[in-house]
C-alpha cells in the first residue's frame, strides 16, 4: 500500500445512519445517538455509546489543566504501584536463579556448568514459544484480567521450584515460568498506551522498569538474610534456596490477585473512575492517535508490521541488548564472586547495582520526555554501560573494586530498555499492529536472553573474556540501532508533514477512533 493511499478493503465504512448519528457539525459527538460501531473502530466508540448517559461530548475539546492533572494523579495512584510491583517481581523471579546458584541450588541438584546455563536459557524458550499467542490473547481477551491470571500462575509455578529434585524437573518449571511471564512487558506497553499520553510514556515506563532495581535490592537483602540465618547444611528443615523460591513466589501470587482487583481492562470497566471520568480519561489520550483497543484481528495491520523497518529495528534492539542482559542477569552473583568477593558478600554487593537501575531509569525517563529526545538520551545511558564493560575487560583481575564499579555502570542497561518499550507504546498504532510489533520485539528479547547465558562458558572462568567482549560489541551495536530509530522516525514525520501541507489535504474522518496504523494515519506523529 502506498503511503498516501486511502485505506480500502481493510476499513469497512460505517453505515450511513451510524455516521449521521456519530458526527454532528464536524465536531460534536452526540453520545445519546451512538448505538452502533463497526469492528474496525476503536473501543472508545463503545465507551461513548455506553457511558455517555445522553450528554453530548465535543471530542475535539481540550481538557483543562486542573481536570487533566486530577485524572493523571488518580490514574497514577491506582496503576503505578501495581505495575511497579509486578515488574519488580518479574525481575526478581528471574534473577532468583542467580541468587539460588550460590545458596546451594547447583550442589543440591548436581548441576554442571552447561546445565545451569540451560536453566537460564529455558525460561526464555518458554517466553519465545508463547510470545505471539499471548499477544493475540491480550487482544482477544480482557487485557488486565488475562495479565492478572498470568501473574498469579507464574508465582504459583515459582513456588514449585522449591520441590524439584532434578535438573529436568527444574527445566520444566523454568519453561512454564517463561511461558507465563511472556505477557508482562507487552501487556504493560498496551496498558501504557491506553492510559497515558505519548508525552507521558517514557517517564511512566521508566518508573515501573526502575522497579527492576528495587527487585534487585530486595532480592539481595532477602537472599543475604536467608543465607545468614538459615544453616547451609543438612540440619536445615529447608535449604536456603528453597525458602527463597517460596517467599518470592508466594508474594507474586498475592500481587497477582491485587492486579486482578485494581487494574481495569480499559477505561470502559474502571471501577475507580466515575462514568464521566471514564470518558474524560479516554479523551485525554486522544492525542496519541491510537484509541484504547480493538479486539478485531486485521490482517493488513499484521502485514504492515512485518514490512515496517521500525518493527525490525525494535526487534534488533531486543536481540542485541538482551544477549548481555541474559548473561548478566543469570551470572551477576557469580561475576561478583569472581571479582574476589565471597558468596555472601556478592549478595550484598549486588544491591548498589539495583540503585543504579532505579536512578538511571527515572533520570532517563524524565530527561527523555523533558527534552523530547528519548533515543538520544538513551544513547547516553548505553554509553555508560559501554564504559562499564570496558572497565571489566581491561582492568586486571586483582582490581576487584574497579571491576565492581564497571559492573555497576552496566546496570544503566534497563533504562534504555524502558525507552524502547515506551516507543512501542507511543510509536506503533493500530491494535493488531501494536500487538504484533510487541510480540516481534519480545521474540528478539527472548532470543537474546537464550543466547546470553551460553556465552558464559565454564572453561572461561573467572574472566569470561569471550562473554565480556560479546557484551561490549552488543552494547555498541545497540547505540547504532537507536540512532537508526531516531533517523527513521524523523524521516517519517517529515514525510507526513509534507502530505498534510499539500493543497486539498483532508484528514480521515474521526481518525483518532478508527484504529488506524501509524503509517496510514497521516496525522500520527512519531516520538523520537
Amino acid at each position: 500500500m502506498a503511503d498516501t493511499e486511502e485505506p480500502k478493503k481493510h476499513l469497512e465504512p460505517m453505515e450511513v445512519e451510524d455516521r449521521k448519528a456519530a458526527i454532528v457539525g464536524d465536531t460534536a459527538f452526540h453520545i445519546q445517538q451512538v448505538t452502533k460501531y463497526t469492528s474496525n473502530d476503536d473501543e472508545a466508540l463503545k465507551a461513548f455509546a455506553k457511558l455517555g448517559g445522553g450528554e453530548p461530548i465535543d471530542v475535539t475539546q481540550e481538557l483543562d489543566a486542573a481536570t487533566n492533572t486530577r485524572l493523571l494523579r488518580t490514574i497514577d495512584r491506582h496503576l503505578m504501584p501495581i505495575l511497579c510491583l509486578v515488574f519488580g517481581l518479574n525481575y526478581l523471579d528471574k534473577t532468583s536463579l542467580s541468587y539460588a546458584s550460590i545458596m546451594g541450588l547447583k550442589v543440591d541438584l548436581h548441576l554442571s556448568g552447561s546445565e545451569y546455563n540451560w536453566l537460564g536459557s529455558i525460561f526464555y524458550l518458554g517466553f519465545l514459544v508463547w510470545e505471539y499467542p499471548t499477544n493475540r490473547l491480550m487482544q482477544m481477551l480482557p487485557l488486565a484480567r488475562y495479565s492478572a491470571i498470568c501473574v498469579t500462575l507464574w508465582g504459583t509455578v515459582l513456588c514449585l521450584l522449591a520441590v524439584v529434585k532434578s535438573w529436568s524437573a527444574a527445566m520444566a518449571i523454568r519453561f512454564f515460568m517463561g511461558l507465563l511471564e511472556a505477557a508482562s512487558m507487552p501487556g504493560f506497553a498496551l496498558i501504557s498506551s491506553q492510559w497515558y499520553t505519548h508525552h507521558e510514556h517514557n517517564t511512566r515506563t521508566g518508573i515501573y522498569i526502575s522497579s527492576n532495581g528495587g527487585g534487585q535490592i530486595i532480592g539481595g537483602l532477602v537472599a543475604y538474610g536467608i543465607a545468614l540465618h538459615v544453616p547451609d547444611d543438612d540440619a536445615a528443615p529447608l535449604a536456603p534456596w528453597k525458602i527463597l523460591f517460596i517467599a518470592t513466589g508466594g508474594f507474586t501470587v498475592i500481587v497477582g490477585l491485587a492486579f486482578f482487583y485494581v487494574i481495569p481492562d480499559s477505561q470502559l470497566n474502571c471501577r475507580w473512575l466515575s462514568k464521566r471520568d471514564r470518558l474524560l480519561a479516554i479523551m485525554r489520550v486522544r492525542e496519541n492517535e491510537q484509541g484504547i483497543g480493538n479486539a478485531h484481528f486485521k490482517r493488513y495491520q499484521l502485514v504492515e508490521a512485518l514490512f515496517d523497518p521500525l518493527t525490525w529495528a525494535l526487534f534488533l534492539y531486543g536481540l542485541l541488548s538482551d544477549i548481555p542482559n541474559g548473561g548478566i542477569t543469570n551470572y551477576f552473583s557469580q561475576l561478583i564472586v569472581n571479582f574476589g568477593y565471597t558468596s555472601r558478600q556478592s549478595l550484598l554487593y549486588g544491591i548498589p547495582g539495583g540503585g543504579v537501575v532505579i536512578v538511571s531509569c527515572l533520570a532517563n525517563g524524565f530527561l527523555g520526555d523533558y527534552f523530547q529526545q528519548r533515543t538520544l538520551v538513551a544513547c547516553v545511558s548505553m554509553l555508560v554501560a559501554v564504559l562499564g564493560m570496558v572497565l571489566i575487560i581491561v582492568l586486571p583481575i586483582s582490581n576487584n573494586v574497579g571491576r565492581l564499579v564497571g559492573y555497576y555502570m552496566t546496570q544503566t542497561l534497563p533504562s534504555v530498555g524502558a525507552t524502547v518499550l515506551s516507543l512501542i507504546s507511543s510509536n506503533i498504532a493500530g491494535y493488531t499492529k501494536k500487538t504484533t510489533v510487541a510480540a516481534i520485539y519480545m521474540v528478539g528479547y527472548a532470543a537474546g536472553n537464550i543466547i546470553g547465558p551460553q556465552t558464559f562458558r565454564a572453561q572461561d572462568a573467572p574472566r569470561y573474556v569471550s562473554a565480556e567482549i560479546t557484551i561490549l560489541v552488543c552494547f555498541a551495536l545497540c547505540i547504532v540501532d537507536l540512532l537508526f530509530i531516531n533517523w527513521w522516525c524523523r524521516r517519517e514525520n517529515r514525510r507526513k508533514a509534507a502530505i498534510r501541507a499539500q493543497a486539498g489535504f483532508v484528514p480521515v474522518e474521526n481518525h483518532t477512533w478508527r484504529d488506524l496504523t501509524d503509517r496510514e494515519n497521516v496525522d500520527f506523529i512519531y516520538c523520537i
